[in-house]
């Protein structure tokens, strides 16, 4: 996956976008992280740090570098089973696309939010052979959602993108408050702790524990590669954020090595397996300029984590 947000992960990313020993994640869109090199050169850890351009958010455009996300169902019903489907189209040939290198054992990853980050879903749709996507699809709220294709075309020196674009679903809408920060989210009986935090323009590492009952869960059971997924979306604009995983495992304990592209607020979500289920922690994180942001915390609402 990308390389928006680095986080020691849907990536998630998502995933995402953002080795079996770790977890995983992706990026954001096209606005220019301030990653900050030390002043003097050769590592001088002297004198005042200078912000330099970074990798661009993802998931921000529906085209970008040829390709364009084509999207064939517009809107769903809330609370209704509906088939997604989708295309990338090589806007070159105006063909769509159906050769796919593989990242994190799949050839496309694809997550759907909604706007007020409380519902999200990280799935993996079906490829036919004329490049049409499609997966099953019931989300349970109405409202604006975010749609994000994480993957990278089987072209010499291709990169790994993150295209977005709206998705509606209809039904009567209640926007909801983002979850509150707090250092702990508790989904399906486990509990998951948030240490460390999001630093805009400087990377950062967010370490994720995960117990049940009490004890400590250490026989995490491999998900996508990696004993974790994790996937950090902006608040605002749902810029799409790459997170990549340290070593380690298989648990209790899953780390990531992140930068936020600037400061605000984020909404992380965790994807791990146990007892051959994934289950989804998610946390609301403010980054901060400062040297230690205050960590992120789970929201009340549970995430939608159905089609693994």
């Amino acid at each position: 996956m990308n390389n928006g947000l680095k986080i020691t992960a849907f990536a998630a990313a998502l995933a995402a976008t953002f080795g079996v020993a770790y977890g995983v994640g992706n990026g954001v869109g096209p606005q220019l992280t301030a990653q900050v090199r030390p002043a003097g050169g050769h590592g001088a850890d002297h004198g005042p740090a200078e912000p330099v351009a970074g990798p661009a958010a993802g998931g921000l455009q529906v085209s970008e570098a040829g390709y364009t996300l084509d999207l064939r169902t517009a809107a769903l019903g809330a609370g209704t089973r509906t088939v997604l489907r989708f295309a990338v189209v090589d806007d070159a040939t105006g063909r769509r696309v159906t050769a796919y290198q593989r990242e994190h054992g799949k050839e496309l990853h694809l997550v759907l939010a909604s706007r007020d980050l409380t519902v999200y879903r990280h799935l993996h749709p079906v490829r036919a052979a004329d490049g049409t996507w499609s997966v099953p699809v019931s989300l349970p709220a109405a409202g604006d959602y975010r749609m994000f294709a994480d993957f990278t075309p089987a072209v010499r020196g291709a990169s790994n993108l993150t295209l977005g674009t709206d998705l509606a679903v209809s039904g009567g809408y209640r926007p909801k408050e983002l979850p509150a920060v707090r250092p702990t989210a508790v989904t399906d009986g486990y509990e998951v702790a948030l240490s460390g935090g999001l630093r805009a323009g400087r990377e950062s590492e967010l370490e994720l524990t995960v117990s049940r009952n009490g004890r400590p869960v250490t026989d995490l059971q491999p998900h996508l590669g990696a004993y974790g997924h994790l996937v950090a979306l902006r608040s605002g604009d749902l810029a799409y954020l790459h997170v990549h995983p340290n070593e380690g495992g298989p648990g209790p304990a899953v780390s990531f090595a992140a930068t936020a592209p600037s400061a605000g607020t984020y909404r992380l979500f965790l994807d791990f397996r146990h007892g051959g289920t994934v289950h989804t922690a998610a946390f609301t994180v403010e980054a901060r300029t400062t040297a230690r942001p205050e960590a992120g915390r789970a929201g009340s609402a549970t995430p939608d984590t159905h089609g693994h």
